[in-house]
């Protein structure tokens, strides 16, 4: 069998991580075609992924459409190449036009229902839609299927990853003291038109006020002022949640990583309202708290946070975790039911 990936973000390296591994040593021939888009290509490296950088992230809207057409010629002289039985993607809008053009089956998962315009680009033209069960976003009629799971649990499932303290003292971790994990984003995906995240001073604040209780660890796409560099997490990407998962709370602008400390059992704080039904079910669970207010609500959230010891987030995690599927394992079902022998009617 023959599958070509298309890694266009850097969790999409993390959420495929596992079907990569595991029908490579089946046998299978993989195919990567990635994108220089954050930290992607840096992790595939350390993964050791071999891998065919298409573009590079677009800027604003023109450029992101520009990258889109690049990013769908390049990908076609690809398939017509390599011819793969089938095409996975997060989102997948280009696996997905180019699967229409190839009669190549392509495979789509996503979670992210304000992303309106890569949906409208990629629902179209795709093989498989396959969403959480709690997808608040349209469908493609006859092809989408939903599954009980956070995309999350293709590679935080408690069953398959467990956070080593050793790797998170060799990343940093103060073990004698609490430990704060703070991530900001750089605001320029298509889904991220008119939002806009914290200024300088107001990580500082943040930083400064969570310092006098512990130790801060800070994550950012781009620059960040001079007095806050010794505080970036410099470690192996591939590593990190091997230290968030030992820190006492999380507060970011990342949804996603928002969610991969909720399941680690870590209480996050997620800067914007978003309106996505993964945040939507890790806040009812009582893990995640939405506070698109300014930096003092906040503070006065994490500090009601930090009032409650680790041992009631960890089982308030694994309630939210009951009935859960192994993601992972949903994943490589579907790419294998397209292999030459397999009955890709099955779900």
């Amino acid at each position: 069998m023959k599958v070509l990936f298309e890694i266009v973000h850097p969790a999409d390296v993390l959420f495929f991580r596992d079907a990569i591994e595991r029908l490579g040593a089946e046998g299978a021939e993989i195919v990567i075609a990635s994108r220089d888009k954050d930290i992607a290509c840096r992790l595939l490296d350390e993964m050791m992924f071999a891998h065919t950088p298409l573009t590079r992230a677009g800027s604003g809207t023109l450029g992101l459409g520009l990258e889109l057409l690049v990013r769908d010629w390049r990908l076609l002289r690809l398939a017509r190449r390599e011819r793969p039985d089938v095409m996975v993607g997060f989102g997948g809008v280009a696996i997905s036009h180019v699967g229409r053009l190839t009669g190549i089956p392509s495979i789509s998962f996503y979670d992210t229902e304000d992303a309106r315009l890569q949906i409208a680009l990629a629902r179209p033209f795709i093989t498989e839609w396959h969403v959480p069960s709690y997808w608040r976003g349209p469908e493609a009629e006859g092809r989408t299927f939903r599954f009980n799971g956070f995309k999350e649990l293709a590679y935080l499932d408690p069953r398959r990853f467990r956070p080593s303290p050793e790797k998170a003292l060799a990343l940093g971790l103060d073990g004698d003291r609490d430990n704060f994990f703070i991530r900001t984003v750089a605001w320029a995906a298509a889904h991220d038109r008119g939002r806009s995240g914290w200024g300088m001073d107001t990580v500082a604040e943040i930083v400064e006020r969570l310092s006098q209780r512990g130790k801060v660890h800070l994550s950012a796409e781009g620059t960040v002022a001079k007095e806050l560099e010794p505080l970036i997490y410099r470690g192996r990407v591939a590593d990190i949640h091997h230290l968030l998962g030992h820190c006492r709370l999380f507060v970011g602008e990342s949804a996603t990583m928002a969610a991969e400390a909720a399941l680690l059992g870590v209480p996050a704080i997620c800067s914007d309202d978003y309106r996505l039904g993964y945040i939507s079910e890790l806040a009812g669970d009582g893990l995640i708290t939405q506070c698109p207010g300014d930096r003092e609500q906040i503070l006065a959230v994490a500090e009601r946070r930090l009032g409650y010891a680790p041992s009631h987030w960890q089982a308030a995690r694994d309630k939210a975790l009951e009935g859960r599927i192994d993601v992972a394992g949903y994943i490589l079902d579907r790419i294998r039911s397209f292999a030459p022998n397999g009955d890709h009617a099955k779900v």
